[in-house]
């Protein structure tokens, strides 16, 4: 048996350029041997490296985003200084929500500005854009476009509620990555998008929404004329001792609303932490209305008439409140 030559260590934990190798000493044959593989061409990473931790979520975004994360980790070497994540692929590295739920992996986009040429590799979805001034960042130590511009090019594609999913994740304070002056910056900066689908979203972003189904929960309700929800409400008792945080809250009705997902099902512990909270939001006089997926998919007036007939039921009048 041919015994195979180690890798200088630096090598051996990670993705690397074989022009890289090559100049370290590293033979042309030992980069055909079969313990690496070529992720993208003239890149190089042992089979035994892990570029991302696997995804244990039961949700489809989670194992979508780890997917990418892979990917991008593994094409990052070969990209020249020009060279960046971009569109949809920067916001999902940045942990923000994408619109396509039925995929079964994500793009991965790449851009350089002018006068770079446009990235052509296999596997990704190159982009020459126009040329601005550098306003670079990293997410997870790849190099990617500046969250508010990231953000404005994957709008040419998504739909406007999904426009507003993404800007509400970069705005919440509890991620910090930009702030709602930085979207109106984007906008006046490089201009509006497709009928001012732009100015629209940001009308609609609101500081505080932490997932995507809250987004789209809170849009369901204010369009067809419910009260606009305070976002994240801290509840407590008469003695200041908190009892929950609620997604989407009326206090003036004592209601509130919360998209269940149904994650935590799985895991019988938080499954009796979430019944036990019900409970205790519930002796608080506070109505609790629970929408799971199967409330808006296919039909989102199922969680409308839920939500409707809770607040009609605390006082609420439309038209008159």
């Amino acid at each position: 048996m041919t015994r195979i030559t180690p890798l200088p260590a630096e090598f051996g934990a990670r993705p690397f350029r074989v022009a890289e190798a090559l100049a370290s000493g590293v033979t042309p044959s030992r980069l055909r041997a079969g313990d690496l593989l070529t992720p993208t061409r003239g890149v190089r990473v042992a089979r035994s490296v892990t570029l991302a931790t696997p995804a244990r979520s039961a949700h489809q975004q989670d194992r979508l985003r780890a997917d990418l994360l892979e990917r991008a980790a593994a094409v990052a070497p070969a990209l020249t200084p020009d060279q960046f994540f971009s569109h949809g692929t920067a916001l999902a590295l940045l942990g923000a929500p994408l619109p396509y739920l039925r995929a079964t992996a994500w793009e991965l986009h790449v851009s350089a500005r002018r006068p770079a040429g446009q990235p052509r590799r296999a596997g990704v979805v190159g982009h020459r854009l126009q040329a601005r001034a550098p306003a670079r960042g990293t997410a997870h130590g790849l190099p990617i476009e500046h969250p508010a511009r990231a953000w404005r090019q994957a709008a040419r594609t998504w739909d406007l509620d999904d426009v507003i999913a993404a800007a509400d994740h970069l705005v919440c304070p509890r991620h910090r990555i930009i702030t709602p002056a930085d979207l109106r910056a984007e906008i006046a900066d490089a201009g509006d998008l497709r009928g001012g689908l732009l100015t629209r979203a940001r009308a609609e972003v609101r500081v505080g929404a932490e997932t995507a189904e809250e987004t789209h929960v809170r849009l369901l309700l204010m369009r067809a004329g419910l009260p606009e929800p305070s976002l994240n409400h801290r509840l407590q008792d008469s003695l200041g001792r908190f009892i929950a945080r609620l997604d989407l809250a009326y206090p003036g009705y004592r209601g509130a609303v919360e998209h269940d997902g149904r994650t935590h099902a799985f895991d019988e512990q938080q499954f009796a932490k979430d019944a036990d909270r019900w409970d205790a939001i519930r002796d608080e006089g506070w109505l609790l209305v629970r929408i799971l997926s199967h409330h808006l998919r296919p039909d989102p007036r199922r969680a409308l008439a839920k939500v409707t007939d809770a607040l009609i039921a605390r006082g609420w009048r439309p038209g008159v409140d």
